[in-house]
């Protein structure tokens, strides 16, 4: 029976189904796996079910030497934490789970942008202070979101679910930041990176994690945005740089961030966590019982063809 390793317990459906199928063992922790654990778990496991920040990286492969591990089965679509490549050179193939994700993570993209355009953490906390005195003509004014034009840098799968939210739900009008053109069922103008933040009232990050991407946000990009805009990062967090991001908000270059995501989470400057018009959720972008499922069937789906000598579905 295939010795499966899954590094956080997943929801119970799921792992009521791994059980059934393979010789499970399940960390006891929710901490990500560090350096060491990775190490022992490739010599000792035919696949891993990891999650996000377990450390598989170049050098835990180089460590572990006589690696039995044949499978990272991710869970998530983003899979920055495992050096892919490094992997492949070991014989290890690497799946993740897209399309699970895609719907919650444009939800929470959503729920960002409006928060912080109209103050609503803001507004919240003053009600629980016990600081609001009342309503009147000026209290707390924001930014009304309809119409607005919308830049989404990374135009994949969940940066158009939401561009598509903005669009049809709120009349916005959509640029984006693409390295390929996209065909998609709603207007969209591809613009390069300078001219779709100057442009626009609200900028949304949906990019992968990676080399590729780190600090792909940072002083330059935050100069070329509206003093008026708002940022929303729903991606991962070392995309943005996060210490030009507090620079940017403490001086007013721009109006407001939504974050879900951190470049060294779960820390949080203390700078954002003291910022009225900042928006901080706590990595909520699929943290939804029955996409939490889908995630881990589909993590399942890709260790259950290996298994059996399929192809798997999602390889990376």
């Amino acid at each position: 029976m295939l010795k499966l390793l899954v590094s956080r317990r997943l929801p119970e459906s799921v792992m009521d189904v791994a059980e059934a199928r393979f010789e499970v063992t399940c960390r006891d922790t929710t901490l990500p796996m560090d350096h060491a654990e990775c190490v022992e778990a490739l010599r000792d496991h035919d696949a891993i079910l990891p999650t996000l920040g377990d450390a598989f990286s170049a050098e835990a492969f180089a460590a572990a030497g006589d690696i039995r591990t044949k499978l990272l089965a991710n869970f998530g679509v983003g899979y920055n934490h495992i050096d892919a490549g490094a992997a492949r050179a070991a014989g290890i193939e690497v799946t993740n789970t897209p399309g699970a994700v895609t719907d919650a993570t444009a939800d929470i993209a959503m729920t960002l942008i409006l928060m912080t355009a109209r103050r609503a953490g803001e507004g919240e906390r003053a009600v629980r202070s016990g600081a609001w005195a009342g309503w009147h003509p000026t209290q707390m004014l924001g930014m009304h979101f309809s119409g607005k034009t919308v830049c989404v840098i990374g135009m994949g799968r969940i940066g158009q679910a939401i561009a598509r939210r903005c669009h049809f739900g709120f009349g916005c009008r959509i640029v984006y930041v693409n390295r390929s053109p996209k065909d998609v069922d709603f207007p969209a103008e591809q613009l390069p990176m300078g001219t779709a933040l100057a442009g626009a009232d609200v900028v949304v990050l949906a990019t992968p994690g990676g080399r590729t991407t780190h600090h792909l946000i940072g002083t330059e990009a935050f100069v070329a945005m509206k003093s008026s805009a708002i940022f929303v990062n729903i991606s991962r967090g070392d995309v943005v740089d996060e210490a030009a991001l507090v620079a940017a908000l403490s001086v007013g270059r721009i109006a407001g961030a939504g974050l879900d995501v951190y470049e060294h989470e779960p820390l949080v400057p203390d700078e954002l966590r003291a910022m009225e018009n900042v928006t901080l959720l706590p990595h909520l972008g699929t943290a939804a019982l029955e996409v939490r499922e889908d995630m881990g069937r589909m993590a399942l789906d890709n260790i259950i063809a290996f298994a059996e000598g399929r192809p798997v579905p999602n390889a990376v």
